[in-house]
């Protein structure tokens, strides 16, 4: 069976990661005899350079055939001074809209040997295993009406709207219990109801679902509380399920607890199991060509890939070993070395991964 899969490089240093978690793809995918087509095409601002819309007619007939995406990052600079709809960043809400990428998945995995690299103490974080389910098609992102006007006194004024109805609640939170029964079989539902009647519509359909789940408990917690416990006491959670604003936040805030946000790989998967892979991490137009970006989290987002929509478990498994063990050989890049520590580039550890990969031989 023959898998498409469609590459996105995007701005900054997205081509570089890219670059990387390709060469890990094509290697795990002789080790385990895979059949992948790959493709390329393109989205954010050098999509507006060379197509003139960040996410163009020939990048979505690619994306609407591929099984599975990878994405580098969107964004930069170049691009700032556009209408806030013809950013780069619009092309990323709108490949995720368009496919119904409705369900964010966002690991923050500390890996033993990145317990120094921490912003919190090694005893609080060692053993840090949290999934965090973001709602990622409806919210303040794609709420209408938007925009920006001027009253009737001649002050402008921004709004927006934040909105969920209770289809979308009741399947993110669904993938949510399901998830959870597979891990630690606990759920944490994130809102805003003391304040926000969204919220309270969120928690009403999330409440109602948890009999459906008698063996994952459940837990209702306000956001602000949950960004306090995350940096208080993170290993109390198991899976976080929230919309796509508190989400948004929240894994970013999860992702220092695990030593650099260029660690942590994520999936927005849709009703079929198609999905859209990246890292957590932005465009860094700051080290881009530099050759100093972390292609960890893309690789990552590789085994992810390998994981949900490629239905392999075993090459999953075996990427993220491979990870592992370069991190056990000492192999950091300048993210998450420590002072004084020798930093390895961005092909150097492609390249160690890939000897990982290798090194194991046939499909053990």
């Amino acid at each position: 069976m023959s898998h498409q899969v469609l590459l996105l490089p995007g701005d900054g240093i997205g081509p570089e990661v890219v670059a990387q978690a390709r060469r890990v793809l094509d290697a795990v995918a002789d080790r385990f005899e895979l059949v992948v087509a790959l493709d390329e095409a393109n989205l954010g601002g050098g999509a507006i350079d060379r197509e003139g819309a960040a996410y163009p007619e020939s990048t979505q007939a690619k994306a609407r055939a591929a099984d599975a995406i990878l994405l580098g990052a969107v964004g930069g600079p170049k691009w700032d001074g556009l209408p806030s709809g013809d950013r780069p960043e619009r092309g990323l809400l709108a490949i995720r809209a368009d496919l119904d990428l409705f369900a964010n998945l966002r690991p923050a995995i500390l890996f033993p040997q990145l317990a120094a690299a921490s912003s919190l103490k090694a005893e609080l974080v060692a053993g840090l295993d949290i999934l965090i389910v973001r709602e990622l098609t409806g919210g303040i992102y794609f709420g209408e009406p938007r925009g920006i006007r001027t009253r009737d006194d001649g002050q402008r004024e921004g709004f927006n709207t934040y909105v969920y109805s209770e289809s979308e609640i009741e399947r993110i939170a669904r993938l949510a219990f399901e998830l959870a029964g597979k891990r630690g079989g606990r759920v944490t539902s994130v809102d805003k109801a003391n304040v926000l009647e969204v919220t309270q519509l969120w928690r009403e359909i999330v409440s109602g679902l948890a009999c459906d789940y008698p063996d994952v408990a459940l837990e209702h917690m306000y956001v602000d509380n949950a960004a306090m416990q995350l940096v208080r006491a993170p290993k109390q959670f198991d899976v976080l399920v929230t919309g796509n604003i508190f989400g948004d936040i929240l894994s970013d805030t999860a992702a220092m607890l695990t030593g650099s946000i260029g660690m942590l790989p994520s999936a927005s998967l849709n009703a079929d199991s198609r999905g859209l892979y990246e890292p957590v991490h932005g465009s860094a137009p700051d080290i881009a060509g530099q050759d100093r970006a972390n292609p960890l989290a893309t690789i990552l987002s590789v085994a992810m890939l390998l994981r949900y929509s490629l239905d392999a478990p075993e090459a999953a498994a075996a990427v993220e070993q491979a990870v592992a063990h370069v991190l056990d050989a000492g192999l950091r890049t300048a993210d998450i070395a420590a002072p004084g520590e020798q930093a390895v580039g961005t092909r150097a550890m492609g390249d160690a991964v890939i000897d990982a990969l290798q090194a194991k031989g046939g499909k053990g």
